[in-house]
């Protein structure tokens, strides 16, 4: 097992026999105390973000790791399929484990997954998605004030504010980063 001086940005390790992806690392020697190695990581189960302080000479284990890029095929209750559109070979993931990514998927929509020991722990989503509008309330003839919106519901069932002149059967871009409308597709 490689020594704490090691870990690297990026890299999954197990600690209190969970996975963490580690965030950032840095090497202290303070004074005339022995040098230590400062983490920030996530628990990749739970999304809860820690620092850990490990010495120098601590083993940590790395896990080994697989980011494979999946299409979403279908939601089955509370399990969500995705296809690996070269094997044709599907992974199941639940509701829970997705979270709010839940709200960004479309049939055929691509998705980075990361794999621990074969097992699928996070989904990364692109940056923008492109998602139609079900359904839209009117704008109000003669408010032409500067910025105002109004609520959409999308077709994934998530709710966002929109321009007036945006109407339900448009196709928009949203951010996943914080599912802000960022014009039409």
């Amino acid at each position: 097992m490689p020594s704490a001086n090691d870990i690297r940005k990026g890299q999954v390790i197990k600690f209190n026999n969970e996975p963490h992806l580690v965030m950032e690392t840095m090497h202290r020697t303070p004074g005339n105390l022995r040098a230590f190695v400062q983490i920030k990581m996530r628990n990749l189960r739970y999304g809860k973000a820690l620092d850990q302080r490990f010495a120098s000479t601590d083993s940590v284990e790395v896990l080994p790791t697989d980011r494979r890029e999946l299409e979403f095929s279908y939601a089955d209750r509370e399990n969500y399929a995705f296809i690996d559109p070269e094997s044709f070979e599907q992974t199941e993931i639940s509701g829970t484990q997705l979270g709010d990514v839940r709200n960004y998927l479309t049939v055929g929509g691509k998705v980075d997954v990361l794999f621990v020991n074969d097992v699928p722990l996070t989904v990364e989503l692109p940056t923008t998605v492109t998602l139609k509008i079900v359904e839209s309330a009117d704008g109000i003839k003669g408010d032409t004030a500067s910025n105002v919106q109004k609520p959409a519901t999308l077709e994934t069932g998530l709710v966002i504010q929109v321009p007036l002149f945006i109407k339900a059967g448009e196709v928009v871009k949203v951010s996943t980063a914080d599912g802000s409308y960022l014009g039409r597709a």
